[in-house]
């Protein structure tokens, strides 16, 4: 039985994520900063629940130490948006609020993915994903979300940065867009519903294989531009 590690599982993609993926008979390790009030995710079966909240690198590290056991997939999903539109813009940037973004976007997904590297050379399957957004292309973007979009950009650059050396791990990386969907982030007008989004995800993490050159992809596996 295949097994997986999500991070912010207790709502949106996440949960959808950890739904599916113990609907397909995997071990599914989530995470969530509060356990407690994640009623939805605490009634998956086949789902083990844990408390992290990803801008604490040292419970990051903890828990790696804690789940020692190969996992097939480590997926970071966690991550926010970032508060107020307008304090985001150019000119009225809220700079303490655009740390915590960096903390949890940026960092919290890169700790995430190095403390639990070991854990993917013990697993089978050794694949890599990070959830990551197309409003972090620098080609293809537009003004406001400055918060966010740098984040996603940072994000795209560390793990493209890391692909390399987890190659030679055996260790594949993907990052994923996972399209406008309708969850808290995205809004009750997105195009996708999160059952479209993460079944066309899944697909996309069960295609990847190292390289040291990821590309950025969507849901439906169309190649995004950096």
């Amino acid at each position: 039985m295949p097994t997986i590690l999500i991070t912010g599982a207790n709502r949106g993609i996440g949960l959808e994520f950890a739904h599916q993926y113990a609907q397909a008979g995997w071990n599914v390790h989530a995470t969530c900063r509060n356990p407690d009030a994640a009623e939805e995710l605490n009634a998956l079966p086949g789902v083990t629940v844990h408390s992290l909240d990803v801008r604490n690198r040292k419970a990051i590290s903890a828990l790696a130490q804690e789940l020692d056991i190969p996992l097939d997939v480590v997926l970071a999903n966690a991550g926010v948006m970032g508060g107020d539109i307008e304090r985001q813009n150019f000119g009225n940037l809220d700079y303490a609020t655009w740390e915590e973004v960096m903390a949890v976007n940026l960092y919290g997904a890169v700790h995430t993915a190095e403390a639990f590297t070991p854990h993917l050379e013990r697993g089978e399957l050794k694949k890599l994903a990070v959830i990551s957004s197309q409003m972090g292309s620098i080609t293809d973007t537009s003004a406001g979300f400055t918060m966010y979009r740098t984040s996603k950009v940072a994000l795209n650059m560390a793990m493209t940065a890391a692909a390399p050396g987890l190659r030679q791990k055996g260790i594949a990386v993907g990052i994923f867009h996972p399209g406008w969907v309708k969850t808290d982030m995205g809004g009750p007008t997105a195009k996708l519903t999160v059952d479209q989004s993460v079944r066309g995800l899944r697909e996309q993490i069960e295609k990847i294989e190292p390289t040291d050159q990821p590309e950025f992809l969507n849901y439906a596996g169309d190649v995004l531009p950096w």
